[in-house]
Formats: C-alpha cells, sequence, structure tokens
C-alpha cells in the first residue's frame, strides 16, 4: 500500500511540474515581443527628382517610422499615410486621400481631431534633404486591426507644407514622391 501511495505522490509531482514548465514557457511565449519591419523606397511622382526611404518597425506595440528623403526644394513638406498601396498615377493620386479610418477632421498629429495618416511636416536643408522619425502606439503592421494596420496603405511626400486645417488633406500640394506600404 504504501508502495502505491508513494507511486501515486511521484506521479503527481511530475504531471504538477510538467504542466507548471508548460504554463511557463506559454506564458514567455505570448509575452515576447516580435519585431516586423518594413523598408520602402519612395518613387518620384509629379515630374520630381525625389526618392528616399522610408522604414517602419513595430517593436512592443509600437511603430516607428523613419524617412530619409533627397531631391526636395528646401523648406517645410509634408508627410501622410494615403488609403491605398498604389502609386501607378504619374501624379500619386492613385494613393486616394489621407488614411481615415476614425473618420476624423484632418489636423495636426495629437491634436483633437486628425487623421491616422496625418503625419505631420518635416524640413528639408538647403541641398534638399531631410528626415522625419516618430513613434506610436495608433499604427501596426499586419495586425488586421481596421484602424491601426498601415499595410495596404501609401505613403506620400507632398511638395508644401501641411497646414493643419484645411479640409480634406492640409493643403499640401502635389504628391512629389510615393510608397506602397507592403510586405
Amino acid at each position: 500500500m504504501k508502495k502505491i501511495l508513494l507511486s501515486a505522490a511521484i506521479a503527481v509531482i511530475i504531471i504538477i511540474s510538467c504542466k507548471s514548465k508548460t504554463d511557463s514557457e506559454s506564458t514567455t511565449t505570448r509575452t515576447r515581443s516580435k519585431t516586423v519591419r518594413l523598408k520602402l523606397d519612395l518613387m518620384p511622382k509629379s515630374d520630381s527628382k525625389v526618392s528616399g526611404t522610408a522604414t517602419f518597425t513595430e517593436r512592443n506595440g509600437k511603430v516607428t517610422f523613419t524617412a530619409n528623403i533627397s531631391g526636395l526644394k528646401p523648406g517645410v513638406h509634408a508627410i501622410h499615410i494615403h488609403e491605398k498601396a498604389d502609386c501607378t498615377a504619374a501624379d500619386g493620386s492613385s494613393a486616394g486621400g489621407h488614411w481615415n479610418p476614425t473618420f476624423q477632421n484632418h489636423g495636426k498629429w495629437g491634436s483633437a481631431a486628425y487623421h491616422k495618416g496625418d503625419i505631420g511636416n518635416f524640413p528639408a536643408d538647403e541641398f534638399g534633404n531631410g528626415t522625419i522619425t516618430m513613434t506610436t502606439n495608433e499604427w501596426c503592421i499586419g495586425c488586421g486591426d481596421p484602424k491601426k494596420d498601415i499595410l495596404g496603405k501609401g505613403l506620400i511626400v507632398h511638395e508644401d507644407p501641411d497646414d493643419f486645417t484645411s479640409q480634406p488633406s492640409g493643403n499640401a500640394g502635389k504628391r512629389v514622391a510615393c510608397s506602397a506600404i507592403i510586405k
């Protein structure tokens, strides 16, 4: 009888031990964050000479966006995420309007009302080179949430600055570069 009880106790300890290890491993797997990175090439539009790269990196629930752009006229320019990953039109119009899944008015990022695609303005130096970086938890890359997922959208660089008030797009002028946000 003692052997049976001892065997049963050992079996229970083994089962509990295995279960704890499995639970611990699955918790670790669920909390481990996967990094997703997209690097895009910007194509010139509207007879411009604008080129560059844009990178979206998602880590720990936040997306960091960085764009390095050249061939711009010196001054301030707008950059936005647009509705479609389509850069086929010579003027970039095939990318549609600003990405606005929450149906807000156009505005400055972080203000009372703004489109999820309203990234904002960045300066170009006297040589026509500009850089912009931002990080947000309002985007994701391939998560499937229609209010956050940037996959399947377009990235547009504009000739002029965004005034943050004109509806629906900020009066930012010609579309001088475009890239599809795709894997």
